[in-house]
């Protein structure tokens, strides 16, 4: 995997409307992460300014908190995502500490906050997250299998580190949800049974954009996993072993 060229930008809004949540923050626009079926590959291109293809470029906000602490006090309060179209805490977060000053920024205006990320350097912020009234961490894992997860998610976690880091912040009073999403070729029973205990809520999603990504698919020789047939066989696997288990959870196709 390529390391990603990475400049330093000075972003005008950082507080930007949501479809999931009342508001998404980005500290980043682009992701070291890169996930090969992110969505963010299709769309994200003609806002970016850059020609280069997604997934080989990071702008740094690197005056995001400060812009964010200015925009707090001039918003309608509502919960906030923490990244929509970047991993918040992907390695680049490590020195720059973006999104640790963000999130000290809602922290003092006690704003929700849902944290979605693949790396365990989330934990880094735990001090932060137990000061919230209102906050969630969700680990994306998609499968359970560490083959699977390295060619779909180059730069993530291991999936082991992920559900740890969950069991460590549910264990410190920390609301936790794995979002299952995009549904990749696994052991339902084995990762609902590694995920007992460790989270509050599980999110179940299929792959959203199966034409965009066919190719990337026959590319591993894992043309079965991304039909209709298959992501609707695997809900009704991970419905029986999560109902079996007493666990929340929420199907969302």
């Amino acid at each position: 995997m390529s390391v990603p060229a990475v400049r330093e930008v000075q972003a005008k809004s950082v507080l930007n409307k949501s479809k999931i949540h009342d508001y998404c923050v980005n500290a980043y626009t682009g992701c070291q992460i890169g996930c090969r079926y992110c969505y963010a590959r299709l769309f994200m291109p003609r806002y970016t300014g850059h020609a280069e293809p997604w997934g080989t470029f990071v702008d740094a906000k690197v005056n995001a908190p400060e812009v964010l602490s200015r925009q707090l006090p001039r918003a309608k309060r509502g919960a906030v995502w923490i990244s929509s179209v970047c991993d918040a805490y992907q390695p680049l977060e490590a020195d720059l500490r973006l999104t640790r000053r963000c999130l000290e920024a809602l922290l003092e205006a006690q704003w929700p906050v849902h944290i979605q990320s693949k790396s365990v350097l989330a934990l880094r912020d735990l001090d932060l997250f137990k000061r919230f009234r209102e906050a969630e961490v969700i680990f994306t894992v998609t499968t359970d299998d560490e083959k699977t997860a390295r060619f779909f998610e180059p730069g993530a976690s291991p999936v082991a580190g992920r559900i740890a880091a969950l069991a460590r912040l549910h264990g410190n009073g920390v609301r936790t949800a794995a979002f299952i999403g995009p549904i990749l070729p696994a052991d339902p029973a084995r990762l609902v049974a590694a995920l007992e205990g460790k989270v509050d809520h599980v999110l179940v999603d299929r792959m959203n954009y199966v034409d965009q990504f066919r190719s990337l698919y026959a590319r591993a020789n894992l043309e079965w996993a991304c039909t209709g047939a298959f992501f609707l066989e695997m809900r009704e696997r991970y419905r029986k072993e999560l109902a079996g288990r007493g666990m929340s959870f929420e199907l969302l196709f």
